[in-house]
């Protein structure tokens, strides 16, 4: 009864482990998804990885862009082509979770391009709602 106790305590004890390494897989699969959209030219599917809300907030190079809607069409306006899109990397530099369903994420971005390459830092905060991770907050530099 005792090897059965400590079997079942040790096996609770992993359970948040196991969660937390399929939260981290989970969001990695965002960030790939986004990946792949964005070096086949697609930015409504790159989109797909954020939240789809007027509360979505963007800061980047010009400043602080709140919503979704706002955030699409800064990207189609810079990046109106595969030429200025280029073929975009990611390093992910460290997947933190901050609570069950929120997660901050720190790495840095690099577009390979023949107009001029490009790149950065940036830090996201993922959170999952209705099931999905996605990207809640985003500042890239």
């Amino acid at each position: 009864m005792k090897k059965l106790l400590t079997a079942a305590f040790f096996l609770l004890t992993l359970a948040p482990v196991f969660s937390q390494s399929k939260n981290e897989e989970a969001i990695r699969k965002v960030l790939n998804d986004q990946l792949q959209a964005w070096n086949r030219g697609n930015i409504d599917d790159f989109m797909k990885g954020y939240w789809k809300s007027d509360s979505l907030i963007f800061v980047g190079k010009s400043g602080v862009t709140y919503g979704y809607q706002n955030t699409l069409d800064n990207y189609k306006k810079n990046y109106k082509d595969t030429v200025q899109m280029g073929k975009l990397f990611f390093e992910v530099l460290q997947v933190k979770p901050l609570s069950g369903d929120t997660y901050f994420v720190v790495g840095k971005w690099f577009l390979k391009r023949t107009v001029g390459d490009i790149g950065g830092i940036y830090t996201l905060l993922f959170k999952k709602i209705n099931g999905k991770w996605l990207i809640i907050a985003d500042h890239s530099s």
